[in-house]
């Protein structure tokens, strides 16, 4: 049986644009004691369509790390919610995913990063890689269209990609096709059927991202 939710935690982190507003989940019992050998920061979906650090996807993969007994952070990007600022065409909210890695690292120095995001969040995070130097990374219907990742290295790190096959708005071919540009590829994750909010099949993206952070 997976432990109960940790309680989130409402945070506000200073980020390039202003405050970042942002959300601690914690599932240790003693979150002042021992340090954890892991946290993650997960980012979410494009701003200007609705998404927030409350998205289910978002929502879903912070609890899988959890699982793993990390600590996780959400946050919204600038203009989303209490967050400072405007939405910056990614070049900003990539800025403010690396603020929250910072603040991460700030407060379990020795922690390794497990970095994620959805959508627009997966293009977030993955040109985040770079300069955020992840132990894990996990990208979920990654915006693969997206001209920021035309170019992109390979994460240097465990790198696993979820995708619903029937997604409606980043088609799975063209995601395999993004994946089998790396080498070594990423671990993909087809799961059949899904379309791209994951609907009714949230489960088997927690197995999946559970699954790879055990291995990785």
């Amino acid at each position: 049986m997976s432990p109960p939710p940790a309680r989130a935690v409402p945070l506000l982190i200073d980020g390039p644009a202003g405050v970042l507003e942002a959300l601690l989940d914690d599932p240790r019992e003693d979150p002042q004691g021992s340090a954890p050998a892991g946290f993650g920061v997960i980012c979410h979906p494009h701003p200007l369509h609705g998404g927030t650090m409350h998205n289910k996807v978002v929502y879903t993969l912070a609890r899988a790390c959890q699982e793993r007994g990390m600590p996780t952070l959400r946050f919204n990007y600038r203009g989303v919610g209490a967050s400072a600022g405007t939405y910056d065409e990614g070049r900003g909210e990539i800025q403010d995913a690396l603020a929250v890695v910072a603040a991460g690292r700030a407060r379990w120095p020795d922690a390794a990063l497990t970095l994620a995001g959805f959508s627009f969040g997966a293009a977030v995070s993955l040109c985040a890689a770079a300069a955020a130097a992840p132990a894990r990374l996990i990208s979920v219907a990654p915006a693969v269209m997206r001209a920021e990742l035309a170019s992109i290295a390979r994460p240097a790190c465990p790198w696993l990609i979820i995708q619903g096959e029937a997604d409606e708005i980043v088609p799975s071919r063209e995601v395999q096709a993004f994946a089998a540009r790396f080498e070594p590829p990423p671990q993909l994750v087809i799961l059949p059927g899904a379309g791209h909010f994951f609907h009714r099949r949230l489960d088997e993206l927690r197995d999946a991202a559970f699954a790879f952070l055990a291995a990785a």
